[in-house]
């Protein structure tokens, strides 16, 4: 990736805009995977769903440019996204859908690789209906691409936390492990969080923390927590074919159970001391301006 010069980005906006005082911090959390098919956006949906029941607000922001999106898995039909923003034809609030729940899902896919060749008024533009955003909001779940693309790297970059959704198939294993790599060695991302999906038991999650941790202890300067895990469930098949979520389709299901755990995990433990400061502006200025 070639290398960014941030004060030029910044120069070429002109004066600043006044940011209004933030009274609420949005954690803004990047779901990623080093390979596609490990139910990264099954899961981000659910733990955003099961976040709304426990009286959180959350914006699932749909940023994965495979064909796993948020809207399709949900039987939903944007009428506008990201990229429509980007040109000027809408505005943010406008393309927001409401999902179960209440939770609202910002159609971005079809956008995010546009947002590399903004012209200055067009980062002004986004920029400052991000900072009229009014809507109260605790979190922001990003549902990346899979693989190491650099629109995958900057959304890890500029989130405050990083979770890595991996499977027991030895591929997903090692594409995991590369993802940690290239963001650890090449640009200093060195805390992750580690999603173990599709397994058998909370045993082979652990064990597989555990090799996991061995590897990157001996050859990568990074810290890793271990999220939690969802078991293999067949209901989660089942929802995905009826285009519904599965906590809200199939609220006692054992993968469901697994995911509220998540859930409350992920309510109770704010962001690492050390990660990125700042809320939904921050997030969205180091995405537009790039990340030094």
């Amino acid at each position: 990736m070639p290398p960014f010069d941030q004060a030029a980005s910044l120069r070429s906006l002109g004066p600043a805009p006044v940011v209004p005082v933030q009274t609420q911090t949005t954690r803004v959390i990047a779901f990623t995977s080093g390979k596609g098919g490990v139910g990264k956006t099954s899961l981000s949906l659910n733990l955003a769903l099961l976040l709304q029941r426990m009286g959180r607000q959350v914006l699932l922001l749909d940023a994965d440019l495979g064909l796993a999106n948020v809207d399709i898995m949900l039987g939903l039909t944007p009428k506008a996204n990201l990229a429509h923003v980007l040109r000027g034809e809408r505005s943010l609030e406008e393309i927001l859908i409401e999902g179960p729940e209440g939770m609202q899902i910002l159609p971005a896919s079809s956008g995010i690789e546009e947002m590399a060749q903004l012209t200055a008024p067009q980062k002004m533009n986004l920029l400052e209906q991000i900072d009229a955003w009014r809507r109260p909001l605790d979190f922001m779940f990003v549902d990346t691409s899979a693989g190491l693309g650099d629109t995958v790297v900057h959304f890890n970059l500029s989130a405050h936390e990083s979770v890595v959704v991996v499977t027991p198939e030895p591929t997903s294993i090692t594409d995991a492990y590369a993802l940690i790599k290239v963001l650890s060695q090449n640009h200093g991302h060195r805390r992750f969080r580690l999603l173990f999906n599709q397994v058998k038991s909370a045993d082979e999650a652990r064990d597989l923390f555990d090799k996991f941790l061995k590897i990157t202890d001996q050859f990568l300067d990074v810290s890793l927590e271990p999220l939690g895990h969802v078991v293999a469930d067949r209901h989660m098949t089942r929802a995905i074919r009826r285009q519904r979520a599965l906590a809200a389709l199939f609220p006692g299901a054992e993968a469901v159970e697994c995911l509220r755990r998540i859930a409350k995990k992920l309510d109770r433990a704010p962001a690492e001391a050390g990660s990125s400061p700042g809320g939904l502006s921050f997030f969205w200025r180091r995405m537009t301006l790039g990340v030094a």
